[in-house]
């Protein structure tokens, strides 16, 4: 499985560049595991994009799950009710 680290920061402001990293793995076939155990900060957007990211995957067969998210990171997937399609509704993503 391929490992893409997350940014420490998923601020609005930071948006394009995490696009910017994303967009190249959008079509690979093989399983992408995204490690947010660095993630900081988030804001809504930021979590937005990752949605959209690991959506558009699946929608073209490829899967995607996010490793190791930080308190912050699986806090505000919560709030926002995309813990689940993050892969951060489990007891290990704390």
């Amino acid at each position: 499985m391929n490992a893409l680290p997350l940014p420490s920061d998923l601020g609005i402001e930071y948006v394009a560049d995490l696009q910017a990293t994303l967009r190249p793995h959008l079509d690979d076939a093989e399983p992408l595991s995204l490690a947010g155990d660095a993630v900081e900060r988030v804001h809504t957007a930021g979590l937005q994009m990752l949605h959209a990211f690991v959506r558009e995957r699946a929608a073209l067969g490829h899967a995607t799950v996010v490793t190791g998210a930080s308190k912050v990171l699986a806090d505000a997937a919560r709030q926002l009710a995309l813990a689940k399609s993050l892969g951060v509704d489990t007891a290990s993503a704390a």
